[in-house]
Parts: structure tokens; sequence; C-alpha cells
């Protein structure tokens, strides 16, 4: 890591309040830290994941902060977590040799010259609305999350962020701009990659925790209820009961942190009975024909223990169109577990492919018909691609494809992706980039610029060093 720095110049350095504090929240795990914002407005546990945003409202904006767009710009993640495999999806080899090319067959696409896998039939009569990157390369389950989601390599346990996650930084650089949003949600909880690091808890995602893939059920978002038996009334003389009780201490507060607590208290109070929030958390209030254009899908496990998983993310999509259309600036949606290790082909007819063929389709076009996909960038993805020569293992008979980090695809759409595009390409067998490689940075800083977010800012992490937000990267100009 330390070759990203040498010799560097900082241009910026943003401090996270005073060193006491900072070393405070990083103590705080999420579950205290949210049990802490009970104290504070009978119930809300927003307060004090919004009480340390100061920063990123006052810091002045770098020369080299893209222009603010001039209408608000989102990007949904759809993480297929697992590593989808790419020579079955989107970069099929119908000359490669059979243990190679597989099952499945390539079908012809709206866009002439342009195939994808037979079973996405869906996908292909909308291709004139996305785009393919083939020439990706990755990592491998946890450090490949770390690539994808923070532009790092993973540290000590890969499981947990050393840099802060690209939703991390948004939440950083755009939270102020909406009292009444969260900047970054992540559908239905956090997974490896999503974490904040030494941005701090303020920075981490808003958890639905609840599960719209959970369609028999109501579906309700706890963190932006009311504590029970709380009318909103009851909730307003408590906001002035605490209010007075910290006047008491404003007296001999020299430091400004309560009235700085104080705003923050207020931003809380303004998300949790902002009409914008609850509709756009208000998932029943969908109709059902909509939801069934996604796909109510009954859950899927595959065959292979290791690998499956049950792909209801079907509804999670529809969510993330909700919240981008009220004004959330980034969604990750987790549609894992594409591990398909064992029974490769039966897993992807059977239960992936024909799942995302309808609900990938179906966010594509619904955001298309609300005029939301030119400022909502799209990007599907997993942390690796899949060994483009097909195993079966001795005595079962049951053939899988293992894991891959040297070829992967992506599809992006939106945010002036012009469609029908394919970048870069693979060999003769999808086991290396032959033309045209891109990194998982290379996606970020797409992302980033999208989104006018500031990727040459430096922030200190734990050791008081500066990094960048990212090591290296460009956006992929190909696709627009």
């Amino acid at each position: 890591m330390s070759t990203y720095y040498h010799g560097h110049k900082a241009r910026k350095i943003n401090h996270i309040g005073c060193p006491e504090f900072r070393r405070h929240l990083r103590q705080l795990d999420r579950r205290s830290f949210l049990r802490a914002g009970m104290v504070g407005l009978g119930g809300l546990s927003l307060a004090d994941l919004l009480r340390n945003e100061a920063r990123a409202a006052t810091s002045a904006a770098p020369s080299s902060t893209p222009l603010p767009p001039k209408r608000t710009t989102s990007v949904i993640i759809l993480w297929m977590r697992g590593g989808p495999s790419h020579i079955d999806m989107w970069d099929m080899k119908p000359e490669a040799p059979v243990e190679y090319r597989g099952e499945f067959s390539p079908m012809r696409t709206k866009v002439p010259g342009v195939q994808i896998c037979e079973l996405m039939p869906k996908c292909a009569s909308i291709m004139d609305k996305w785009s393919i990157i083939r020439s990706l390369h990755g990592g491998s389950h946890s450090t490949g999350d770390q690539l994808c989601f923070t532009g790092y390599e993973s540290g000590p346990k890969p499981d947990e962020n050393i840099c802060p996650s690209v939703g991390s930084i948004v939440a950083k650089q755009l939270q102020h701009k909406d009292r009444e949003l969260p900047a970054y949600v992540m559908i239905p909880r956090m997974i490896p990659g999503t974490d904040s690091a030494y941005l701090g808890p303020a920075c981490r995602p808003f958890e639905t925790e609840a599960d719209p893939a959970n369609w028999e059920s109501p579906f309700q978002v706890r963190n932006l209820s009311l504590p029970e038996g709380v009318s909103v009334g009851r909730f307003n003389d408590r906001k002035r009961l605490l209010g007075a009780m910290d006047q008491m201490r404003r007296d001999t507060d020299r430091s400004g942190m309560l009235d700085a607590m104080d705003e923050f208290q207020q931003q809380a109070w303004d998300i949790v009975t902002s009409p914008k929030a609850r509709q756009a958390f208000d998932f029943d209030a969908e109709p059902k024909s909509i939801r069934q254009r996604y796909g109510l899908w009954p859950s899927f496990t595959a065959r292979d223990p290791q690998g499956g998983g049950a792909p209801t993310w079907s509804q999670r999509m529809l969510l993330a169109r909700r919240l981008v259309e009220a004004g959330v600036r980034l969604v990750t949606v987790d549609c894992r577990w594409w591990d398909t290790h064992q029974d490769n082909f039966w897993s992807l007819k059977t239960g992936f492919l024909p799942r995302w063929d309808q609900a990938y389709s179906a966010l594509i076009s619904d955001l298309d018909e609300r005029g939301l996909l030119d400022t909502t960038l799209v990007v599907a993805w997993g942390e690796m691609g899949r060994t483009p020569r097909v195993n079966v293992r001795a005595g079962e008979g049951r053939a899988g494809r293992d894991h891959w980090e040297h070829a992967m695809s992506a599809a992006i759409a939106g945010g002036g992706v012009v469609g029908g595009r394919v970048v870069g390409s693979t060999d003769s067998k999808a086991e290396n980039p032959k033309d045209n490689p891109k990194a998982p940075q290379d996606v970020l800083a797409t992302i980033y610029r999208h989104l006018g977010v500031d990727y040459h800012a430096e922030y200190l992490d734990l050791t008081g060093r500066p990094r960048p937000v990212l090591p290296f990267g460009t956006p992929v100009d190909e696709l627009f």
C-alpha cells in the first residue's frame, strides 16, 4: 500500500472531529452506536448515525471536484456475490471446446452483433438500454469484495474494511445535500466490503434490515419508525425536553459540541418525520402488478450446499428503484449467492438466470419509463468470474465452475451509458482479458464521476496517514 503514497503531496486532509472523539467512535460497533441514539430522542436510532456528519457539510470543495450535476444523480449497485459465471452469461464462447463453452448457447440481442446467454431473452430484448464490460479482472470472495467496493486490496481480515466503501465515500461527501434521506442505503444489510472503515459510523450504510424479498409479510424499516406507543406530538415533546436539558449544560459548554449535536438531532428528526423518507421506504404501497413485473419468485436452493442460495432478490431491486426515485444517492442491493462449484448449469437454468432475466430487465425498463435511467447508473457485477473450464469432480457427476479472478464481466446501464456497447474482450476461452483490460477501480471511478464525487480527495486513515479515495482508476469512457 505504501507505493500509493510515496512522494505524493496531499491536496486535502479531512479530520473527523478531534482525536479523542475519533478514538471513541472507533470503539463503537453498529449495535452499540444505534443503541446510544435511543437515549437522545426516545428511540430515534438515526440521531447518532448523523451526529458526525459536520465535516462533509463544511469541507471546502477542492479545485478537482467536478461541477455539481444539474439534477440529482444516483447509483444502484447490484452485487452478485459469489461470482457470476461470465462465460455462461455475458461472454459466451460458442467456438471453444465443449469443456469450456458448457451447455448453453448464445442468442442474438436487439443490438446486431451482440450476443448473450439464451436463458436471458428479456435482457436481450432491451440490449439497447445496457452495455457489457467483458475485460474486467477481480479477486476471490472477500478480497474481491474489497477491490470492487473500495478499490484497495483487503487487509489481514479480508471480511473487514480497512478502507471505506464507495457508498461510505458518497455518504461523506453528499449526505449533507439532503437532510431528509440517507445518502447510502444497503438492502437488506451490510455485507463484506460495504463498511466505512476510518470514516467512522456516520458513513456506514443505512440498513433496511427488513427484507422486501420476503413479500408475504409487511415490509417495515425499523430505524424509520417512532417508538411503539409514541405519537408525533409526544415525540416532539421529548425533543423539546431534551433541548431544555441540554440548555442547562450549554451555558458551561465552550466547545460548541452541544450546538453541533442539536444540529444532528434536528437532521435525524427531519428524516424520521419526513414524508419524503416515509414514502420512499413505504414498499407496501407498491402495486402488486409492479411487484409481479419484477418477479414474485419462491425460494430456490441449488443442490450445491456451498453455492446457489435463495435468489429472491427481485423485490430488493424494486425497493432500490423506489429509493433512487426519492433521491437516495447510492443503493447497494445484496444479490448473492452465485457460487456454483457444483451443478453450475442446473443452478443457472433452474434458478438464477430466469430470475435475473426478469428482475434486471424490469428494473432497467422501469427506470427508463419513469425518466430515471438518464440520472441513475446501474452497475451489476460480482467479485470474480468462474473457471472457463468446466470441473467434473470424480464420482459426483456434477459439472461446476470454480473461482476465477483473471476475467469477469459487468453489466452497466443508465447514467448516460450508451446501450448495446461491449467494452473489451477476453481470449478464445474467456480465461484472460485480450484487449482493453479494465480494473475494478475504473468502474468505481465511473461511479464517482457520475455522482459528482471527488475521487482524488484524501482522508486520514486510523494511523493518521492521508489516503486517496482511489489509489488509481479512470472512468470507462467507452461506455458513453
